[in-house]
């Protein structure tokens, strides 16, 4: 029977439900065929939404959409631009660093590219980049942001496995930071060899210093909860709750341009984002409840430990299923139908729960990325009005320096686990 739901959802995927009812509808039938009381159905959506570091995912949500509203974000920006805009790639350089810090707010991999997305895309052709380029590096930078704190998607991992959440946020650090500097080496020499547009010349340190006054409270927002959380001064789910409180009141303080529509359409946005989460998280869980009565993660894990036990190999093989579920499905619910199949057999053959967590969400994420089923592939399209071809034309150069972050997280662990060490 478990085999009989796997094959059911992916047909009603195929066919075009949405993935929630894709995932409900063979969950139900069970049930009812299997004669298990409808109760049951409340009792294990509660369970799954009955959970403290998931309180975390609407008050990260929070932020972000009140950093976008209030000018926190566009602060920062302001300032990457005043600093780097003279170097090779100029805004490209800062589209990169700005997904860094934002992109990871939202919740959700589709929504960051339409959201920070958007903004970047038009910014960068006001400034004479083409569409295909300004498109690509958007798209090629919003890999980044799910695995670097704040991270919705380590949040959700981390739940699933009961991994520390902590761990996960500050393993994803120094992976992100390779990243970056890997896609800004390449958007620097594609704008030479293209001469792209840059700012005509260096800032001074005086235009520096008057773009940074006002950008200090914005950054020191990412700064205080990372170092919180490396500290040891408060967990994800506390974070989030004191990052929010320090932007409403920079926003509201130091800008002044907080306004009770600010906090309103914040909220509203929050609600909708983090109830299209949330409804998958349960509905995902009813549906990881089935596959482990039916052992299927089990089956699963004899089936891949008969193929080998070596972690490397294992991660391999991890790193093509991630990548496939990546083209098909969000990282959220890639990460909450695949992950409890996966990870068991891993962790039993030796590989950090830790380090899988980051190569599973940075697989997912370069899943979105690649044809000819990649999902943020479309939306890219669609918001920056090109063809398909020409974003793949003008992506593929970013593939290697993603492809290349890739090999480190997988074959460098001790990189990966460097930070979370200091909390073992």
């Amino acid at each position: 029977m478990g085999i009989v739901i796997i094959i059911a959802f992916l047909g009603l995927f195929i066919i075009g439900f949405p993935v929630v009812y894709a995932i409900l509808l063979p969950a139900i039938l069970y049930i009812l065929v299997e004669g298990f009381p409808l109760g049951l159905l409340a009792q294990r959506i509660t369970y799954a939404l009955d959970s403290f570091p998931l309180v975390a995912v609407p008050i990260f949500i929070f932020v972000g959409n009140l950093m976008n509203l209030s000018g926190v974000t566009e602060r920062i920006f302001r300032f990457a631009d005043t600093l780097v805009g003279r170097a090779p790639g100029g805004l490209a350089q800062v589209n990169i660093f700005s997904s860094l810090i934002f992109s990871g707010m939202s919740g959700a991999a589709l929504a960051d590219v339409g959201g920070l997305g958007k903004i970047e895309i038009e910014a960068m052709r006001k400034r004479g980049f083409s569409a295909p380029f300004s498109a690509a590096v958007t798209a090629a930078s919003a890999v980044v942001g799910p695995i670097f704190p704040p991270s919705i998607p380590l949040i959700v991992y981390g739940s699933v496995t009961s991994v520390s959440i902590v761990q996960l946020l500050l393993a994803g650090i120094v992976p992100a930071l390779i990243c970056v500097a890997l896609l800004m080496l390449t958007a620097a020499m594609l704008s030479l060899r293209h001469a792209m547009p840059r700012a005509e010349r260096w800032p001074t340190l005086r235009e520096i210093w008057h773009s940074f006054l006002p950008a200090l409270p914005a950054i020191i927002a990412p700064v205080l909860m990372i170092s919180g959380m490396l500290f040891g001064l408060f967990t994800p789910t506390e974070a989030a709750a004191v990052t929010a409180v320090y932007v409403i009141l920079i926003s509201a303080l130091v800008y002044r341009e907080l306004t009770w529509s600010h906090l309103w359409h914040s909220t509203l946005a929050t609600v909708r984002s983090t109830s299209a989460i949330l409804i998958i998280v349960a509905a995902a869980a009813l549906f990881g409840w089935i596959l482990a009565v039916e052992q299927v993660p089990q089956d699963f894990a004899a089936m891949i430990l008969q193929l080998s036990t070596n972690p490397v190999v294992l991660l391999l093989i991890a790193n093509l299923i991630f990548f496939i579920a990546g083209m098909f499905l969000d990282s959220t619910t890639a990460t909450l139908l695949v992950v409890p199949v996966i990870a068991p057999p891993m962790v039993l053959a030796g590989v950090d729960p830790v380090h899988l967590g980051i190569v599973a969400i940075f697989n997912l994420m370069i899943g979105l990325l690649t044809p000819p089923m990649g999902l943020s592939l479309f939306l890219v399209c669609s918001i920056a009005e090109i063809s398909l071809r020409d974003l793949l034309k003008a992506l593929a150069p970013f593939y290697i320096p993603l492809l290349a972050t890739l090999g480190v997280i997988t074959f460098a662990p001790d990189l990966v686990l460097w930070l979370p060490s200091f909390l073992r």
